[in-house]
């Protein structure tokens, strides 16, 4: 039973007084107008319109600035760039993807803008994959009805896109400070916006806790599938973004919808961290998913077959194992032929190859892992979120573009388009107000409340409570002992915290740990409230999707006493629309 709906945005009052990461006080600090925090195809497309803008900006990453989940990805960019496609086909076949939760308002600046912004993302630098006759050469993938996926390199889009920004961010001189872990967010005395604390972590260009004063922050800090044993995310997708965002006051929404890709390369029942991703593409090209007698289990299950929206593949593909007692499907994809092989999918035949398995001969074993977060913090059409001069794009962000599961290739997309709408707001602040002329100051460090530490060894059990209790499959009984464990680990930091003035020491280890047990224990609560099945959330006891009571969003906060908040809003009500903009 859903609890009722409320509509309430916390105000600015007493946001000082929010928790904090215990780390050391900042050692040395700089000051920008804008600071990004994350280096995929949303933050360095942030980085570079602010700069194009006159904007002062800085870029924090946690590891090098090509590290992070843009470079894995592997089928491409959709877009409505395609002789006879549009964007009304391309909203059409977002909207069914997302199973009712989406914002077409929000889906609809995405498919109308986003022509324009691959346009522009290619004048930046980035070459993809062209036709003989000399156009884009596009494919289709899942939830497609249009070839209107462009891809570089064959399989290789995230990393030739990575590359052309990372190129223009050193070739403009931007400042950038690698290898550094985001904390926290810095708020003034009205709780606005005041930069980030950081810890940079040794071969930066500083060393140690630091600061970056601004009067906006942009989150880019990409997903969170470190949460879970086996996931296609680098070891860097701890959920930080999300984290710091809760800590600061601000609303997430819908993480219980986490997308697991149906064909990740099975290494293992054992397998944990970072898995080969086998990209959609591969089906968009005529693989066929089969079980291991050679059946096609996908025929009859939707029209599309293998090429059904992701989370209807994964679906089909648990079920078959289920029936089966099989740990893994099989991608038969020898039809392709080695030219195929070699010249479309370059890294993806080499990843199986290297695991010893030869795809131009045999079959792929495959099995769905954790892929990506279609939920994340809440924001409205141009990225603003509950907190002023807070903003998030790319896969930290909840925009309402990917209501209850992505579409194929409409991450890189959003991340594109919603960066720039960022930057047209931050811009037009800067403007109206003139950001230069006041870099807020924050609230003293040692008056802010620390918040509990866990140990690093406690990372792997959060990973395998979240992989048993709340993956693919769930239910209240799972995710019940699922809450019941990920509380424990709370409860036991905070006492700790209570009893002794401390708890784990602080380092990167520990807070990352700390930031994964935050956003598990969010997802879990709203896939425990969501009683229904819905796009990427499939709950065995509740197995209907219900339009009655849960066309809804479940948004959570974190209060100052860091107890977990959660309501529920109309999808019509989906944005926050608190007028940042004037209070900057």
């Amino acid at each position: 039973m859903r609890p009722p709906a409320t509509h309430h945005h916390p105000g600015t009052g007493a946001l000082h007084a929010r928790p904090h990461l215990p780390a050391p006080a900042p050692g040395w600090s700089i000051a920008a107008d804008v600071v990004v925090v994350g280096s995929g195809v949303a933050g360095l497309t942030a980085a570079l319109r602010c700069e194009a803008a006159g904007l002062d900006t800085v870029v924090v990453t946690k590891a090098r600035l090509d590290d992070g989940s843009t470079r894995w990805a592997q089928g491409g960019i959709a877009a409505a760039l395609g002789e006879g496609d549009t964007p009304e086909q391309h909203l059409d076949d977002t909207l069914v993807a997302g199973a009712g939760l989406c914002d077409e308002q929000a889906v609809r600046l995405l498919v109308t803008e986003g022509p324009d912004a691959v346009r522009r993302l290619i004048a930046t630098g980035a070459h993809f994959d062209e036709s003989e006759e000399g156009g884009l050469e596009l494919t289709r993938e899942g939830g497609h009805h249009r070839r209107r996926i462009a891809h570089a390199g064959g399989d290789a889009t995230g990393a030739e896109i990575s590359r052309a920004l990372v190129e223009a961010v050193r070739a403009r001189g931007l400042r950038t400070i690698e290898n550094a872990l985001v904390l926290d967010l810095l708020t003034d005395a009205e709780g606005r916006t005041a930069g980030v604390t950081l810890h940079v972590m040794g071969e930066g260009q500083h060393d140690g806790v630091g600061a970056v004063h601004a009067p906006a922050v942009v989150l880019a800090t990409g997903g969170m599938g470190q949460v879970f044993s086996a996931t296609t995310n680098p070891s860097v997708s701890t959920g930080d973004g999300v984290a710091l965002a809760l800590r600061a006051g601000a609303e997430v929404s819908d993480l219980e919808f986490v997308q697991f890709h149906p064909t990740v390369l099975f290494l293992g029942a054992d397998a944990e961290g970072q898995q080969p991703l086998v990209s959609e593409a591969v089906r968009g090209e005529g693989a066929h998913l089969v079980d291991a007698g050679g059946t096609r289990f996908m025929l009859g299950q939707h029209e599309l077959a293998e090429l059904a929206p992701r989370d209807i593949v994964a679906k089909g593909i648990m079920r078959r194992m289920q029936e089966q007692g099989a740990e893994h499907m099989y991608l038969d994809a020898r039809h392709f032929g080695a030219d195929m092989w070699e010249h479309r999918f370059p890294t993806i035949l080499a990843a199986c190859r290297a695991h010893g398995l030869d795809p131009v001969t045999e079959p792929i074993p495959v099995a769905p892992a954790a892929h990506y977060a279609s939920g994340g913090v809440r924001t409205d059409s141009h990225g603003r979120t509950t907190v002023p001069g807070l903003y998030a794009c790319g896969e930290v962000a909840c925009t309402g573009v990917h209501g209850a599961n992505r579409l194929a290739s409409n991450s890189l997309l959003e991340g594109l388009v919603y960066a720039e709408r960022i930057v047209a707001d931050i811009a037009a602040a800067h403007a109206e107000n003139g950001l230069r002329a006041r870099v807020p100051q924050p609230v003293p460090y040692d008056e802010q409340p620390a918040h509990p530490l866990l140990a690093p060894e406690a990372r792997f059990a959060i990973q395998r409570t979240m992989t048993e209790g709340a993956g693919v499959l769930r239910s209240e009984a799972s995710l019940a002992t699922a809450a019941a464990a990920l509380d424990r680990l709370h409860a036991e930091a905070r006492d700790a915290l209570a009893e002794n003035g401390k708890t784990a020491e602080p380092g990167v280890d520990t807070w990352e740990t700390t930031n994964l047990l935050c956003v598990a224990r969010v997802l879990v609560a709203a896939a425990r409230l969501r009683e229904e099945t819905r796009g990427c959330h499939w709950r065995e006891d509740h197995a209907d999707r219900d339009d009655t009571d849960w066309r809804r969003h479940i948004v959570v906060r974190l209060d100052p006493d860091r107890t977990l908040a959660l309501h529920t809003t109309d999808t019509a009500d989906f944005p926050p629309t608190r007028p940042h903009h004037q209070e900057q």
